[in-house]
């Protein structure tokens, strides 16, 4: 009789474990408790923002012989993919290098679908988060408030725009004298067009009928394009010409309205560069370079940096 009990007992320990495995969100769930933070060498890590049983990592790479008296600028990543998954692994040479140019350079885990369940318009609310924590620990982290750059590349690039573009969609419970927009805008092949303009469709007939369901709302509300206003952050786009994912035409378009409405914009095209041309390890390695020098000019050209690029 015990032995049947016990057989009934684990019978139903097992099926209780199949329905919750099952259950919508568990698998979910059970990602973000299996994934503790990241380890990068020489770099530490702070937790930026806590939803529930999530704490999100910012990961920050510091020049040499950083003080917390020092007031240096700083800039936040934000790593691509497609808001649905990714890591901030990405930009971590780009932070590295920009740390031995005397920066205080992050990278920055926001939630996406594959391990939170979230959607887009919840992306962009971490990235204000981001911007505004990094900001609001200024003074602590050895930062100037006044130079912080935000930026990413494709989903991440977008996050960036939305910080420094988007009105609102900030974290009720964060302290809003605290800005969230960035001083600056550096982005990688950007998804700045997510909405009509027009006649023009930034994506194919079926990626525009999936986008409402990908953003959480009507995409126009994270549509960097349709925010553009006066008083922008200055910024960089980096843009592969045969980029088929995000259509080098929207980097144009956002350009040009950008200027139009009296903010600085620069707009860099690689003739027959794809999308993720800048990653580092990609291909021959030359994109990464080059893009970095450009990176590297323009935040000089800001007064963030001194002096010419040192990446060859």
């Amino acid at each position: 009789m015990a032995a049947q009990l016990m057989k009934n007992t684990l019978a139903g320990v097992a099926m209780a474990m199949l329905v919750l495995a099952m259950t919508p969100g568990a698998a979910v769930a059970q990602k973000k408790a299996a994934q503790p933070p990241l380890k990068f060498a020489g770099a530490r890590s702070e937790v930026y923002k806590t939803i529930g049983d999530v704490a999100l990592q910012m990961y920050i790479f510091e020049p040499a012989g950083h003080k917390a008296a020092d007031r240096r600028p700083a800039v936040v990543f934000f790593f691509g993919g497609g808001w649905k998954g990714g890591t901030p692994k990405q930009f971590e040479h780009q932070c590295r290098y920009l740390a031995s140019r005397g920066m205080v350079a992050m990278t920055a885990d926001y939630r996406v679908s594959s391990r939170h369940g979230t959607k887009a318009i919840q992306c962009v609310t971490d990235g204000k988060s981001a911007v505004r924590w990094v900001r609001e620990n200024a003074k602590r982290l050895g930062i100037d408030p006044a130079r912080i750059a935000a930026g990413g590349g494709s989903a991440g690039g977008h996050v960036a725009a939305c910080t420094g573009v988007v009105p609102g969609l900030e974290a009720s419970s964060e302290n809003k004298a605290v800005s969230s927009r960035p001083n600056a805008l550096v982005l990688f092949n950007p998804a700045l067009v997510l909405a009509p303009i027009g006649d023009y469709s930034p994506f194919d007939a079926k990626r525009m009928a999936a986008m409402p369901a990908r953003v959480g709302a009507d995409p126009e509300v994270i549509s960097p394009y349709h925010h553009i206003a006066a008083g922008q952050p200055p910024t960089l786009i980096l843009h592969g010409k045969a980029d088929t994912t995000v259509a080098y035409k929207t980097a144009e378009l956002f350009a040009e309205k950008t200027k139009e409405t009296g903010n600085a914009c620069e707009l860099i095209g690689y003739e027959g560069a794809q999308h993720g041309f800048f990653n580092h390890g990609r291909g021959d390695g030359s994109a990464y370079v080059k893009t970095t020098q450009a990176l590297d000019r323009f935040l000089t050209k800001l007064g963030y940096l001194q002096g010419p690029p040192t990446i060859e």
